[in-house]
């Protein structure tokens, strides 16, 4: 992208809504990203998130990657919504997070429950 962006102060920088913040974020084509895929792939290394477009709309995204730890498995339908902002994916749970509630029934067999439950009602 050769000409300022219509609000931008920069060359080559928008004012985009990404990941739940607005900042400056670049964008690079995806010619001249070919073209100096070493400088970018520096850059994202440092930290710098890039938008990658496709005759002005935005086709990818090059950030660096997340912590192994971050990286579950998810429902792709789910990893869709997050991408286009629709959700927000929860982190993963553990036991502790959820602790055993007590028991609603007293134990026993089906059969004792359903005399007991038919003997209050006088059946």
């Amino acid at each position: 992208m050769n000409d300022l962006m219509p609000g931008s102060m920069h060359k080559g920088i928008d004012n985009v809504a990404t990941w739940s913040y607005i900042g400056a974020v670049k964008t690079v084509g995806i010619r001249e990203l070919k073209n100096g895929l070493s400088k970018y792939v520096r850059e994202v290394r440092e930290g710098e998130e890039i938008l990658v477009t496709d005759r002005g709309e935005v086709v990818a995204e090059l950030r660096p990657p997340m912590p192994a730890e971050a990286r579950v498995p998810v429902h792709p339908g789910i990893a869709a919504l997050a991408r286009r902002g629709v959700l927000t994916p929860g982190r993963p749970g553990t036991p502790a997070l959820y602790p055993r509630l007590p028991l609603l029934m007293r134990s026993g067999s089906v059969l004792e429950l359903l005399d007991a439950e038919r003997e209050d009602r006088g059946e």
